[in-house]
């Protein structure tokens, strides 16, 4: 399929979904009422809105970054998080709601990007300065290792039922409750990432040849290290900052579009966002109207569907070298 015409299909469901998105939930909201000055448009403008935005924000960063990730990686299984920014960002707001300092709103918010930070920054003095993608990837799982490590070690040290109950709900993922002010604090970050994302584009097409072939032409492999770990970092970051931990995005969303797309890592970026978004829009808003007494958290949703979905890649690859 022509790549335009697949990125102007995805971007109209896109927009449709969206639309779905304001409409759909435990109150459903009728298009005609969406700009009224009642309890309606209020649901609209305060609520739906803000998260439907920042949940294709969030969708669009974790696709693109796991499309970056498997390409510069050569892996179709790599996944964002095996940078370790992810279980660092959320390491940072656990630590956040240990002390209890969640009560301020930004300070959870900040304390996860502080995370990620630290994890981007453990990262690159890790891997060191050779670019080597093997250094790389062990920095990757030391750092998810020890984050999770001392996650898991700050739930059990909670001081109160509340305060352990709070953080594992939150590490949960959800976009509940989400708004402006989420907005504007995810949304600049995930669209600086994403710049830094689509820059490596042309280098992980020649890294598809080697590492010795991309540096014959003319790729800094230092560089488009630091490319992929700023990219993800920030989208990433941003996105554990906003709403918890929701994973399997980066992993799910570029195969489904590869075939449409091409193989090349700089052809499937680009739809990986869009079909991102869509795919969070449309399960946030699937979570919200399914007939339960509360609504299951969005993180549950996509694990429940992402662990099938891992499982049959590598049921599939288990056939292929067979």
């Amino acid at each position: 399929m022509n790549s335009v015409r697949l990125n102007i299909l995805l971007a109209l469901g896109l927009f449709a979904a969206m639309l779905f998105s304001l409409a759909a939930g435990k109150v459903w909201v009728a298009p005609s009422t969406w700009w009224s000055d009642d309890l309606a448009g209020l649901i609209i403008m305060e609520l739906r809105i803000p998260r439907t935005i920042l949940g294709a924000a969030i969708g669009a960063g974790l696709g693109m970054a796991g499309a970056a990730m498997q390409g510069y990686l050569r892996n179709p299984l790599a996944d964002p998080g095996v940078f370790g920014v992810s279980s660092s960002a959320a390491l940072g707001a656990v630590t956040s709601l240990y002390f209890g300092f969640a009560m301020t709103a930004w300070l959870l918010p900040a304390f996860a990007l502080a995370g990620a930070g630290i994890g981007m920054g453990l990262l690159a003095l890790l891997a060191g300065r050779s670019g080597s993608l093997i250094l790389f990837t062990l920095a990757g799982v030391i750092i998810a290792s020890l984050a999770s490590s001392l996650t898991t070690l700050i739930i059990s040290l909670a001081p109160t039922p509340f305060a352990t109950t709070e953080i594992v709900t939150w590490l949960m993922g959800a976009l509940t409750d989400r708004s402006w002010d989420d907005v504007k604090l995810a949304l600049p970050l995930i669209a600086t990432g994403m710049v830094f994302l689509m820059a490596t584009g042309r280098s992980l097409d020649a890294l598809t040849l080697g590492e010795d072939a991309a540096r014959s032409m003319g790729v800094n492999v230092l560089r488009l290290q630091w490319l992929a770990v700023i990219g993800v970092g920030l989208t990433v970051g941003a996105s554990v900052a906003a709403a918890g931990i929701i994973g399997f995005v980066g992993l799910i969303v570029p195969h489904l579009v590869r075939p449409f797309a091409g193989h090349r890592p700089s052809a499937v970026m680009l739809p990986s966002a869009l079909a991102g978004a869509l795919l969070i829009v449309v399960a946030d808003s699937l979570v919200r109207i399914l007939p339960s007494v509360s609504e299951l958290r969005l993180g549950i949703a996509m694990a429940l569907l992402g662990a099938p979905f891992f499982m049959i890649l590598l049921f599939k690859m288990h056939r292929e070298l067979a």
